[in-house]
């Protein structure tokens, strides 16, 4: 951000970039002539002169003098005059003000001074004129200030937490000063350097570091305190954004807990690497460590990981590879690495395995037999030894090489390649005759010795032993066995004879159990392991030997020493052997080569039993500073043995061999030893941690070419035992050093085993053993304490607990709990093996069965795999802690309304279960259906559920709520219950109690609705009413299929698809419906018919019109057969010519919502076209539309019916006057057209049922216009209660004839009662309009209007708007009473069809005077015959009379036939046209038709008040013996009741006849009575027109007797019953009877007038009475209320009254008028007229009803006829 920014004087809000300051003058010098590029780039052009923007004075001082030079340059092409202004100021100062005169390109300088008054800063202006403006140049004098610049913001890279990012920007000093800075800043971002100073125009670099500690959004302000004293401050923002880190390990394995990388069985000695990866899926850069978890102490690290640590960017991965080299055979390495990121929630665990596997060698046989071999012979035996491992195989066989020993090995140590055999050669070299034998040792590195048995029989020629065969060594290990092999043959031999002894089943002997306790030694033979044997049997004289220097129960022969070192003086040392048999042995030593050093004396002795002697062995080497070694042979041989007669085979005892190891050097005093070269494979040993005997191998390499003699020091480590302890090691080759030590707890360090090489302690190496015995350490998470959650009784908790071994011993576990908390804890796995260092998953459950806290402790026991003794196990005890509860769940609602749902469609929702309690609940959910069907309520409780949950069972968490996701499918249309309970699962999914309500899910299963709510045709269909439609396209089946369940088969494709490979597809409805169109004329308009589609239900419906092409799978032209069936043809032809059509053919609605839909039909070729179309609903309703439309011939008579059969209503049977019944024709060709109905059928049908006429017609003839409909009068009168049907022939005129079948149903009234069908079955084709055509402007309230059923001589009224809507246009209208139809007009059309005709008039009024001379010499005439014409017309004798239309002139060549014919012009053929067209008769406008249906059912008085009783009052009946007598005769007198007779058959009857008929005849040829009619007919009908006035009666007398009283007249009136009566006619109104003129009366006279107005007021409410019953009063009663009523509901229609708005009351004070005026008003309120009852013309203007000055009682008396009494 900039803290110090110039202006710019010209636009303060523009900012002039920031220039190099200028430093300060002296006084007495000039600013340089030329400007500074700053300057130059600061230049800009006003008005054509180029100059500096501003002067700046930066570096200036008080007193001095500053100047600058302002340059003015004309840029412009023409001459410049300047005036400017002198600055204001007195620190500025310039020229004295003149004009500046600038040529074109030239400059002029004007020199500027600043002197300072005072130390601030200055500004002022020059300002310039011109012609063109003014323009002015800014001075400015500043004072140096600190400033610094620097971003506003600094956005840090998105760092993890715990980590760092950094940034770096620019921190600049724009001032002229040198400037320090300081900065703030809060945590965790830090800058650096935090302070420094800057100067003038110096920038440094600031490193913004950012160090968050948590994942959030940060921002801080960072304030820079800069200025000498830190006085000015600015701020930036800071801002980065922290995330958690987030490391993952892949790994082609893993476990639960870890990630597993096996590196499986690697052989020992070498290694193998795998990778694995981690991977940083988070966006921000990451650091990483990896390190190892801590192992038992003294366990060696077998893996190893060059990656330590390392830095991951986001999406990025670092291959880690990890090398297992395993140093013990059979032994399984396990190892853990753990990732760990600095910030990291967790860290993450890589398990390394790993085994080592050793050689598996094997001799091809364990006893080879050299058989019987003379003295001093030698036999030789082959023996395969194989390798079957993938490991290199070292050997050795511990036999001396130096002919000390009768048996000898080639080569006797070596290597075996991985899976391959070697042979190896075995000599035997006898030198006594006795039988040989000797168990050797085969060494292999890493691995138990093997053992082989050579025997081998020496006969001399004076001794010739018993041969030795491999069948006596089983022998004898059995006799070992059994403890007889310490007694000799020939004592055997007489036990044997003595039965002391016997032979069991295999030929063994056997002694009996008395004696074996007295014969057999106690201690019993122990079983042992080859590396036992080997160390403890190496003389072969028992199976196992005791330590060094104690006999053995089971020792034959002993020797002392086993091993002789002739290391120093002296050169000679003895030795012991030990006889511990009952027999005499005979002890014979191989001798040596001549070549050996070594030498025993004596060679042969005998040894008594249990004796003892010595021998002396003397090392004498032929040759100094040479080393060697030897291993010295004896066979020890019962004595008896010798001679095989002394012998028998069951006795037989084979020899036992004794070693003595011997080495010696003769390396002279001060004589170097030769330099050793050999190495060790493992120079570091560890044994098993075991407390027992342990083994290991060590292969002691001579890498040189000298021998190499060695020794170990044994006696230095005492815990450890070797075998060979010394030896000699030839030149390349090695030596197998097999290691037995017992492991102790008491050691902790390792042991230094020293090896000493050839016998010099300069040559001394180091081998270190570990030999520490260990109790088995496992280390349980949770110290030792186990504690589960609350858990619901009967219910299980689990918790997964880690277990590691953490000592150096394989680990056998096992769990064991107590008896009483078997069923309650249970762990698993509960037994298993944990290797070193490795850790184990334990998922402990807890299963409670009642409802309490339990403390447990279960126990681990503990062993070694490879301990020997198993018995001796380690206990842990642990505690484990739960606590059981009982609980419940419950729905987030009790009732979970979905609403409506599609039926066919699914809708997931999720029910939340909410657990109150403290303990997890397992819960198995049950679901209950019940489905509310009126229409099919059995076969849907048969139904499946429709609810489906995704998951049956589960687990609610402790005081939490677990969402179940549930998904509905209803089938049908009905409302669906489903009862939600739920179990409670124990620890075996096993239910609990009884189900518990859940909660209620109900949804109302709705398919999408559309109906057809209205129809309206145009076009050539404009003459179809709307009844006709509903009937021809068959709108209410439709609206009847569209409201039932689809089927499953039209559910096949829920959505329009193309499905079929055919022109017609297949249809998956059984829902066929007629579409037909009616009938027209070949070339007439398209008939076009408009339906309403109203979405009825309360889901969006999606809908399509398919045609056979939408439904058809477009095939390549390769597919196509060519070969196409009539059907397929015509359809592709109807397609084709797109002879039908739907606009628009799909669409969607939602709820409520309407939409208009075209369908078309063009009438192009004659015939009759078909086009099956689909009404597809998705997911609802299939419906098959058959189009149908019929096209005529211009010429052809044709009637349109849209079926073949008709039915009649019904009809009860026994009744006198059956009702008429209609039937249609419509008229659908060009032409009128007469019908004939063939009554024949009907005659027939009255002859089969006794002459009764069942069916008659009542119009069988008629016309019917072109696009209108006739109706025929039927009337059905059946005889009896069945169906009647007759086929009806109806011909047209010069057209042809159909066949229509007729059926009606007569009914018995007694057996249906209430149910007889005598109603009026109301039509259900809706009432109003709702769909509008295009350019409709008038419209019907009501388009059918229902009478509904009256009664015989009653009116039914019915009140029906003409609507407007037109703003501008007005209308004319007429109505067609005899097709219900009215046709509108507009008044422009009229007005413009009448300029029309009158124009057409005219023109052809000109036509006719006009005339046309068609001479061909007419231009050739004389010219004086013009001049003669013009006389004429000059004339006075013709002016009078009209001048004759003018000649007109045509060219010859128009005239056909003549000899000068030429084509006609282009323009006199229009003018040809026009001329044609003159004739025409301009065709008046088509007025547009509006239907109205009516529809009645009159019943007779009886039957009426018998079906309708509750409706009979509503209506009025009129008079049944005289019509009602028309309005305009109700003025005339009615003529007295005149009983005439009737005219019979005559001559009277005849003239009566004829007379009427002339005259009739005359007066409709009269058109002065039409015209009178016509005038008669528009005059207003007044109200008074039935109230004939009668004659004045003549006045009473004045006798005032009343026996000389006259009635009044009497006036004739029908009552109720329709019989005459007299009624007596009171005098008139005293307002209109003559009065004599007053006079004064007497006083007798008084009494007798009051009586008399008495009586006339009586006589006078009888009169009004009489009156009131008369029909024609009752008739205007009923005129006046119901135009009332029409005023009242047109001016509702109109807007004009509002029918539901609350009635204003005014409440007015009490007034008492003056008495004379209270007389006045009365007087005047019996003479005023009631107001006149106001009604509408036609034309909608009020008027006064006529006759309304008159009271309404005077005109009533006044209107009837005189009477005679």
């Amino acid at each position: 951000m900039l803290t110090d920014i110039p202006a710019n004087p010209l636009n303060p809000t523009l900012h002039w970039p920031r220039t190099t300051k200028y430093g300060k003058r002296n006084k007495q010098q000039a600013s340089a002539p030329h400007q500074s590029p700053s300057e130059s780039q600061r230049r800009s052009s006003f008005l054509g002169v180029e100059t500096l923007v501003e002067l700046v004075w930066e570096r200036w001082e008080l007193g001095g003098e500053f100047t600058k030079t302002l340059y003015l340059k004309n840029v412009h092409g023409k001459l410049q005059r300047l005036r400017f202004r002198p600055p204001a100021s007195k620190a500025f100062t310039t020229l004295f003000p003149k004009v500046i005169t600038l040529s074109p390109g030239t400059s002029f300088s004007m020199p500027v001074t600043f002197r300072p008054l005072e130390r601030c800063e200055y500004q002022d202006t020059i300002e310039f004129q011109s012609k063109e403006g003014t323009f002015q140049v800014s001075l400015r004098a500043t004072i140096p200030r600190h400033s610094l610049e620097l971003p506003e913001q600094v956005q840090l890279p998105a760092c993890a937490a715990h980590h760092s990012t950094q940034t770096t920007f620019t921190l600049h000093n724009p001032s002229k000063l040198r400037t320090g800075f300081s900065w703030e800043v809060d945590g965790p971002f830090q800058l650096s350097p935090e302070s420094g100073v800057l100067a003038p125009g110096e920038g440094a670099q600031v490193t913004a570091l950012f160090r968050p500690l948590e994942a959030r959004v940060y921002q801080t302000e960072a304030r820079c305190a800069f200025g000498d004293q830190g006085e000015n401050s600015c701020s930036m923002l800071l801002q980065g954004l922290s995330k958690y880190p987030y490391l993952e390990i892949r790994s082609p394995g893993g476990e639960e807990g870890c990630k597993l990388l096996e590196f499986g069985t690697v052989a020992f000695g070498s290694s193998q690497e795998k990778h694995f990866e981690i991977f940083n899926p988070s966006p921000v850069t990451s650091s990483f460590s990896l390190s190892r978890l801590q192992r038992p102490a003294l366990l060696d690290s077998v893996f190893e990981c060059s990656v330590c640590e390392g830095l991951l960017t986001p999406g990025s991965s670092v291959q880690v590879p990890v090398c297992f080299s395993p140093v013990a055979v059979d032994s399984s390495s396990v190892e853990y690495l753990c990732l760990s990121s600095p910030g990291a929630l967790s860290k993450q665990l890589v398990k390394l395995t790993g085994s080592c596997c050793g050689p598996l060698m094997s001799l091809s046989a364990s006893v080879l037999d050299f058989g019987c071999v003379a003295e001093d012979g030698r036999a030789t035996r082959v023996l395969q030894l194989t390798n079957s491992s993938a490991v290199e195989g070292h050997y050795q066989f511990d036999v001396g090489v130096d002919g000390h020993s009768v048996f000898s090995v080639e080569p006797p140590r070596g290597t075996v390649a991985p899976n391959t055999s070697l042979s190896v050669q075995l000599h035997f070299c006898p030198r006594h005759p006795i039988p040989h034998r000797r168990r050797l040792a085969c060494l292999v590195l890493h691995r138990e010795p093997l053992f082989l048995d050579v025997i081998g029989t020496c006969h001399s020629e004076q001794l010739k032993p018993l041969v030795l065969r491999p069948r006596h060594l089983s022998l004898y290990l059995q006799h070992l066995r059994r403890g007889l092999t310490v007694y000799p043959p020939d004592i055997l031999s007489a036990m044997l004879a003595q039965k002391t002894l016997q032979l069991d089943q295999d030929g063994v002997l056997n002694m009996p159990q008395d004696l074996s306790q007295e014969v057999v030694p106690s201690d019993p033979l122990m079983p042992m392991t080859p590396m036992d044997e080997y160390f403890l049997v190496e003389t072969a004289v028992s199976v196992k030997r005791p330590p060094r220097g104690a006999p053995h129960p089971g020792c034959h022969v002993s020797v002392e020493p086993p091993e002789l070192l002739f290391y120093e003086a002296p050169h000679s040392r003895s030795l012991t052997l030990t006889n511990h048999t009952k027999g005499k042995l005979c002890l014979l030593w191989t001798p040596g080569g001549p070549d050996s050093p070594f030498s025993v004396a004596p060679e042969t002795c005998e040894l008594g039993p249990l004796k003892t002697t010595d021998f002396r062995v003397t090392y004498c080497p032929r040759q100094a500073n040479t080393v060697h070694a030897a291993q010295l042979e004896c066979f020890a041989v019962y004595k008896v043995l010798r001679d095989y007669r002394l012998t028998e085979e069951v006795t037989l005892c084979p020899p036992w061999c004794v070693t003595v190891r011997v080495s010696g050097h003769s390396f002279q005093p001060g004589r170097e030893p030769f330099l050793p070269r050999c190495s060790l494979t493992s120079p570091h040993v560890v044994f098993p941690a075991l407390p027992e005997v342990s083994y290991r191998t060590v292969l002691l390499q001579n890498t040189g070419d000298l021998p190499l003699l060695f020794r170990l020091g044994c006696e230095e480590c005492p815990a450890v035992s070797v075998l060979p302890s010394s030896g000699l090691v030839p030149p390349g080759s090695h030596q197998v050093l097999c290691l037995r030590s017992t492991p102790s707890e008491e050691r902790t360090d390792a042991l230094t085993l020293p090896v000493h090489l050839n016998a010099s302690p300069k040559h001394t190496q180091e081998l270190t053993v570990v030999s520490v015995a260990e109790r088995p350490r496992v280390c349980v998470e949770g110290d030792g304490c186990v504690f589960f959650k609350p858990t619901a009784v009967g219910c299980v908790s689990e918790r997964a607990v880690r277990m590691r071994n953490m000592s150096r011993l394989p680990l056998h576990y096992q769990w064991r709990t107590r008896a009483s908390h078997a069923n309650v804890l249970s762990v698993e796995p509960s037994t298993g093996t944990l290797q070193p260092n490795e850790s184990t998953v334990q998922n402990w459950r807890f299963s409670p069965q009642e409802e309490m806290t339990y403390s447990m402790k279960p126990s681990l026991l503990l062993w070694p795999t490879q301990s020997q003794s198993p018995t001796r196990r380690s206990r842990l005890f642990l505690q484990a802690v739960g606590v059981a509860s009982k609980g419940s769940i419950e729905a987030g609602s009790a009732v979970v309304d979905l609403g409506e749902l599609l039926a066919g469609g699914c809708k997931s929702f999720e029910v939340p279960l909410v657990n109150n309690g403290s303990c997890p609940l397992s819960f198995s959910i049950s679901v209950q259906q019940s489905v509310t069907d009126p229409s099919s309520a059995e076969e849907a409780y048969d139904d499946p559920s429709a609810l489906e949950l995704d998951v049956q069972s589960g687990v609610v968490p402790a005081r939490s709520r677990v969402l179940l996701r549930c998904t509905v499918t209803l089938p049908r249309r009905a409302l669906y219950c489903w009862d939600l309970s739920y179990h409670t699962l124990n620890a075996h999914g096993c239910a609990m109690g009884d189900a518990q309500p859940l909660c209620l899910v109900r949804g109302q299963g709705v398919f999408p609705m559309l109906q057809v709510t209205d129809a309206r045709g145009s076009g050539a269909a404009e003459g179809l009413s709307k009844l006709q439609l509903w009937s021809l396209l068959s709108l209410e089946p439709l609206n009847t299929c569209l409201r039932r369940h689809p089927s499953p088969l039209e559910l096949t494709h829920r959505v329009p698809t193309r499905h079929s490979l055919r022109h017609c597809p297949s249809v998956f409805t059984s829902s066929m419906l007629d579409f037909n169109f009616g009938a027209a004329p070949v070339g007439s308009e398209a008939s076009c018919i408009l339906l309403l589609f109203e979405n009825t239900g309360s889901v969006p419906v999606q809908w399509s019109f398919l045609l056979p092409e939408d439904q058809q799978i477009e095939l390549e032209y390769w597919a196509e057969s060519g070969d196409f069936t009539p059907t397929e043809l015509h359809l592709m032809r109807v397609q084709d010519n797109r002879l039908f059509s739907i606009s628009p053919r799909s669409g969607s609605l939602p709820p409520g919502q309407q939409r208009a839909v075209q369908f078309t039909y063009r009438h192009e070729f004659a015939g009759t076209d078909r086009l099956p179309v689909l009404l597809k609903l998705s997911y609802g309703r299939e419906i098959l539309l058959n189009f149908l439309g019929v096209t005529v011939e211009r010429d052809q008579h044709y009637l349109h019916f849209t079926s073949s059969t008709h039915t009649l209503a019904p009809v009860v049977i026994g009744g006198f006057n059956p009702p008429k019944q209609v039937y249609e024709l419509y008229n659908g060709g060009a032409l009128p057209l007469r019908y004939h109905v063939d009554t024949e059928p009907l005659e027939q049908l009255t002859a089969d049922n006794f002459g009764h006429p069942v069916l008659q017609c009542l119009t069988p003839y008629g016309e019917v216009l072109p696009g209108r409909s006739a109706c025929t009068e039927w009337i059905f009168s059946p005889l009896e209660a069945k169906t009647y049907s007759v086929d009806i022939p109806i011909h047209v005129l010069e057209g042809d004839s159909v066949l229509i079948q007729f059926e009606g149903s007569g009914f018995d009234s007694r057996d249906l009662g209430m149910s007889a069908p005598f109603r009026l079955d109301p039509h259900l084709v809706p009432c109003t309009q709702r769909v509008p055509l295009p350019g409709q402007i008038v419209f019907l309230s009501q388009e059918r209007v229902c009478l509904g059923d009256v009664p015989v001589c009653s009116r039914s009224t019915r009140l029906i708007f003409i609507t407007n809507v037109s703003n501008t246009e007005r209308v004319l209208y007429t109505w067609n009473l005899t097709d219900k139809d009215r046709e509108v007009l507009c008044e422009s059309a009229v007005l413009q069809h009448q300029a029309a005709v009158m124009q057409w008039e005219q023109e052809k009024e000109r036509e006719e005077m006009e005339f046309t001379l068609t001479e061909k010499d007419l231009r050739s005439t004389d010219p004086s015959h013009d001049t003669g014409i013009s006389d004429l017309k000059s004339s006075s004798t013709l002016r009078k009379y009209k001048t004759l239309p003018p000649i007109r002139v045509i060219s010859s060549g128009v005239l056909a036939g003549g000899p000068y014919e030429a084509k006609a012009s282009r323009a006199e053929r229009r003018a040809q046209r026009e001329a044609s067209k003159v004739g025409e008769r301009p065709a008046p406008p088509r007025p547009a038709q509006l239907h109205l249906g009516l529809s009645a059912r009159s019943h007779s008085l009886d039957e009426y008040q018998t079906f309708f009783p509750t409706l009979f009052n509503t209506h009025h009946v009129h008079s049944l013996e005289q019509p009602r007598t028309p309005p305009s005769e109700l003025s005339e007198v009615r003529p007295p009741s005149v009983n005439l007779p009737l005219l019979t058959q005559g001559p009277e009857r005849e003239i009566l006849t004829h007379t009427l008929t002339s005259i009739i005849r005359s007066l409709l040829d009269d058109p002065q009575f039409h015209e009178s009619v016509l005038n008669d007919r528009d005059e207003p009908v007044p109200y008074f027109t039935q109230l004939h006035p009668l004659p004045p009666s003549p006045p009473p007398p004045r006798d005032p007797s009343p026996a000389l009283w006259r009635p009044p007249a009497r006036c004739a009136m029908r009552d109720e019953g329709s019989e005459v009566t007299d009624v007596s006619v009171p005098p008139r109104s005293p307002l209109l009877q003559w009065q004599p003129d007053p006079s004064p009366r007497v006083a007798t006279e008084q009494a007798e007038e009051d009586s008399q107005n008495a009586l006339r007021k009586e006589q006078q409410r009888k009169t009004e009475e009489a009156i009131r019953r008369l029909p024609e009063f009752v008739e205007l009663v009923e005129d006046v209320l119901l135009n009332t009523l029409q005023n009242l509901m047109t001016e509702a229609f109109l807007g004009e009254l509002v029918l539901t708005a609350r009635p204003r009351i005014i409440a007015l004070p009490p007034a008492t008028p003056p008495s004379s005026h209270r007389k006045r008003s009365t007087c005047s309120r019996g003479r005023s007229a009631p107001l006149a009852p106001t009604v509408k013309d036609p034309q909608g203007l009020p008027r006064k009803t006529q006759g309304s000055d008159m009271p309404p009682a005077a005109a009533s008396f006044n209107s009837a006829p005189p009477q005679q009494q």
